[in-house]
């Protein structure tokens, strides 16, 4: 086969989520392209057997290039009558089916409303379903290793692992290696998880339910030369961070407070402190960008790492910081909202408050990146303005990218952007009457940043605070005219940030409908785009990384088309800013259920957009 989609379901408890991990792991070191959708309750142990306690992963691989995690499972695994039921819908007629049929008990089918099981009803005659015991299985492989019923039960999911580890020809030495690491001071436990997984891939080998194993080769064509691994968005942005310390030739020092899907970063940052990382778990959100704030003017690379409701309670802080000019980066992993909204899903729906969410004129940079690998370069470029211009820029991340996973290229240290920062050490201005002193607002006259001194370096004392500066000296002012010069200013600063054109993706240059996207629409939108132009449409695409300032060829490409669709994970928050800024007649195409597009459904919006008059 050229691709599959699998799709992993089960309690919160089931381990799903490893499972998943540990056949993305196999699948990334066999050199298969590969994206995935982890898909979690919010609840530390939701309900056991309920719809709303399912957790789930799915896994598309293939021997090219691919760009989304795939709309429909060609492989369901369900572990209970509770992930059956919230998955099916989403699985096409002829589809695989494995299910775990010591799970589908009277009370188990009656907590989820079905009737009658559907193994038995007909129901799911459009299927293979393959009926398998996997607790019972699992408990007789174990019988000789002493576990209790219930805990050889719970290696259920190794038994699954190793049965879908037959059938597409994983490698399996890693999942041993890694399992015997993870229950390391369980020595028990692993050697139980072994024996299931293990157990699992002879069932496979023996059973003659399973007649057929199959084949996706390696993506040899799809990636450059290179060293690869499989890397979350979360990690790739972290690592971003550590290699922008490196290149600025600061200390990196992160200011957090837990959120989910954010938390991850302040994990994996708190595990390098030997490249000079700092971190610090404040009591609250206003604490932990107080702290990065003061970092930043203590000289680190300071960073602040959230979701959206973390970003509202930090919107003052984040005043004083565009009036203090001083460089912070603001890390948003967007979630459903609004309030608590939905904690473990995706949206892209705080652009706006990015762009605007402060009071008063306050500027701010906003950089967002693609795809879970593409978090890395994002995380570095957000370092490079905030470095460079002396100003907070916000990194626009969501639920999907930082969970979700690809294969990424680990670069070459030579092939990193440099960044290094020089500090002034002694006065910048002359008085008229000849004396030497330091102006903590004389601006650079390219990029309008002021200087970046280090406190305690003799003969540079300032004064900072949140009342307005004057000009040049940084004294308090309340000078209408001034203000007005400061806030002009600084708008100014941030319009003038060097950022690379739009490219635009217009094979031909046919095409009279342009599809516009940012963030993690990338891959569906690319997706769907390729479906199309499969079909014999022309159809143009291009996808902002920079939201402010936007490209300068933006509007030149936007007046270029005809028609232009903005696909977004929102109710059109970058269609209402292209419509304001440029006045093009800009369509938004826009969902908020918490999952990323699918490319069937969105192709078939494009489809529409196409024909229409």
């Amino acid at each position: 086969m050229d691709r599959v989609i699998i799709r992993f379901a089960g309690d919160s408890g089931d381990g799903m989520q490893l499972t998943g991990d540990r056949f993305t792991s196999e699948t990334a070191s066999f050199g298969n392209d590969l994206s995935t959708l982890p898909n979690f309750p919010a609840e530390i142990r939701a309900p056991a057997g309920t719809l709303p306690g399912v957790s789930s992963f799915q896994l598309h691989f293939a021997d090219h290039d691919i760009l989304t995690p795939g709309d429909a499972p060609n492989v369901l695994v369900a572990m209970n009558p509770a992930a059956l039921k919230a998955n099916i819908a989403d699985v096409p007629r002829g589809a695989e089916i494995i299910v775990n049929t010591d799970e589908f008990t009277p009370r188990a089918l009656q907590k989820v409303g079905y009737a009658e099981s559907p193994l038995n009803d007909g129901s799911l005659d459009a299927y293979r379903v393959h009926p398998v015991q996997l607790t019972t299985l699992t408990v007789e492989a174990l019988k000789s290793h002493g576990l209790s019923r219930k805990d050889a039960g719970r290696c259920k999911n190794m038994f699954a692992l190793g049965l879908l580890s037959w059938m597409y020809h994983r490698p399996t030495e890693g999942t041993e290696k890694f399992l015997r690491a993870k229950f390391a001071k369980k020595p028990e436990i692993a050697e139980a998880n072994i024996v299931a997984f293990r157990t699992g891939w002879n069932f496979g080998e023996t059973t003659e339910d399973f007649a057929v194993s199959y084949e996706v080769a390696p993506a040899t064509k799809a990636f450059p030369a290179g060293t690869y691994r499989n890397i979350s968005g979360n990690l790739a942005l972290s690592y971003g961070l550590i290699a922008a310390g490196r290149q600025t030739g600061l200390p990196l020092f992160l200011g957090a407070y837990p959120i989910t899907p954010a938390s991850d970063i302040l994990h994996e940052l708190s595990r390098h402190k030997n490249f000079g990382v700092r971190t610090f778990q404040a009591e609250d959100e206003i604490a932990a960008i107080g702290a990065a704030l003061g970092a930043a003017f203590g000289g680190s690379l300071a960073v602040t790492s959230n979701s959206g409701p973390g970003v509202a309670l930090k919107s003052e802080t984040i005043g004083l910081a565009v009036s203090l000019e001083l460089p912070l980066l603001i890390v948003d992993i967007q979630r459903g909202g609004p309030s608590t909204g939905l904690p473990t899903k995706t949206e892209q729906a705080d652009l706006l408050q990015a762009m605007y969410g402060r009071n008063g004129e306050a500027p701010v940079p906003i950089v967002a990146p693609k795809t879970p690998a593409d978090c890395f370069d994002a995380a570095l470029e957000a370092a490079r303005i905030a470095v460079t211009y002396r100003t907070p820029v916000f990194l626009l991340s969501d639920g999907y990218l930082a969970n979700g996973s690809e294969p990424w290229r680990i670069p070459q240290v030579d092939e990193l952007p440099e960044m290094l920062v020089q500090f002034p050490q002694g006065p910048n201005h002359v008085l008229d009457d000849g004396t030497e002193v330091f102006w903590p607002y004389k601006r650079d006259p390219q990029t309008l940043a002021r200087p970046w001194a280090i406190p305690g370096t003799p003969g540079l004392e300032h004064r900072i605070g949140g009342i307005e500066k004057q000009d040049g000296t940084g004294n308090i002012s309340y000078d209408p005219a001034n203000h007005d010069f400061m806030v002009r200013t600084r708008q100014a600063k941030i319009d003038g940030i060097q950022v690379p054109d739009l490219d635009v993706d217009d094979p031909g240059g046919h095409a009279k409908l342009l599809v516009l996207g940012w963030g993690s629409t990338y891959g569906p939108i690319t997706a769907a785009v390729r479906r199309l132009r499969r079909e014999g449409q022309h159809i143009a695409q291009a996808h902002l990384r920079h939201l402010n300032p936007f490209p300068r060829n933006l509007g030149e490409v936007l007046r270029s088309y005809d028609r232009v669709v903005i696909p977004e994970m929102n109710l059109g928050q970058l269609a209402l800013l292209i419509r304001a800024k440029y006045l093009v007649d800009a369509q938004s195409h826009t969902q908020v259920n918490g999952m990323p597009f699918k490319a069937e459904q969105l192709a078939t919006a494009l489809k529409e957009a196409l024909h229409a008059h």
